[in-house]
């Protein structure tokens, strides 16, 4: 019997089918665009070549496996067509939602967003918390938003238990190293080339999770036995400053911390599951430069 995990060579995907198998599970992963299988899963995971949009394949995948949860992190990149990146995501959510209620799973766990709290002043942001009406500023986060209630009402009366991740701001090992959400990937990029790194910029600061730690909690709510809620929120707990990612970098300091950084209550997640992040920034900073030291992402 195994967990499917879609999307699961990504970088939040490959993580949870790490700390799964380390929770003892067998893990089947799909991929359509990417085919290199990181080396903490080579000949561990089960790895299906599948277009989460392909209905039928992705049903075929519970006659060649005993799936008995899944956890939806598949996801594509918009382009400059909106409706097709909105056609594309929600074709893939409707499969897996399909093929949860097909195979009678004990679990569906799904990737949301902390954008969902977009607009919502009272800090820290907990699962509580009213959503308000908000210009969002990204189409992956106008999804997100409505995946929550695509995903709890396609599943009501099913007996599949939803589980909403409102997943914080994730990095580490198989991060695009030129991505613009966290600073830590080009900063290392630029040492491995030689090569000066730009100064960190001023009022930098947020809830910064490492990759394994956000791996960790996805796949502890996935095998908790019993959840009391359908939505955690899933990141490290605590903002950062500026100030402290020049220490763990060894930058030189940013001229101004920002005003407190929005961050993630994430006491649910700890009572229900028993998570605390194993690392703290210089620790996964670390962990971050040795793992980089051997792998390009």
């Amino acid at each position: 019997m195994s967990i499917l995990v879609t999307g699961g060579l990504g970088m939040i995907g490959a993580h949870t089918a790490r700390a799964l198998l380390d929770l003892g599970r067998e893990v089947v992963v799909t991929a359509h665009r990417r085919s290199d299988v990181p080396s903490f899963l080579v000949g561990k995971v089960a790895v299906e070549s599948v277009d989460v949009t392909d209905r039928d394949a992705f049903l075929e995948l519970g006659e060649r496996h005993t799936i008995t949860d899944v956890v939806h992190l598949a996801g594509s990149v918009p382009g400059d067509d909106p409706v097709g990146f909105f056609r594309t995501e929600m074709a893939g959510l409707l499969n897996a939602l399909d093929a949860a209620r097909a195979w009678e799973v004990r679990r569906f766990a799904v990737a949301s967003s902390l954008g969902v709290y977009i607009g919502q002043s009272e800090i820290p942001w907990y699962e509580g918390l009213a959503l308000p009406s908000a210009e969002l500023p990204h189409l992956i986060v106008a999804f997100k938003k409505a995946v929550e209630p695509v995903t709890t009402h396609a599943l009501r009366g099913s007996g599949v238990r939803p589980v909403v991740l409102r997943i914080g701001s994730i990095w580490g090992p198989l991060m695009d190293p030129e991505s613009p959400f966290n600073p830590v990937p080009g900063y290392v990029s630029a040492e491995l080339r030689g090569e000066t790194p730009a100064p960190l910029p001023d009022g930098l600061g947020g809830d910064w999770c490492y990759a394994p730690d956000a791996g960790r909690a996805i796949a502890l709510l996935t095998t908790a036995d019993t959840l009391a809620y359908d939505t955690y929120n899933v990141s490290g707990g605590r903002p950062y400053t500026g100030r402290e990612l020049a220490g763990a970098l060894g930058a030189a300091e940013p001229g101004a911390d920002a005003e407190p950084a929005p961050y993630m209550d994430v006491s649910r997640l700890a009572a229900e599951t028993g998570f605390a992040p194993e690392y703290d920034l210089a620790a996964a900073v670390a962990h971050y430069r040795a793992w980089r030291a051997d792998n390009p992402r």
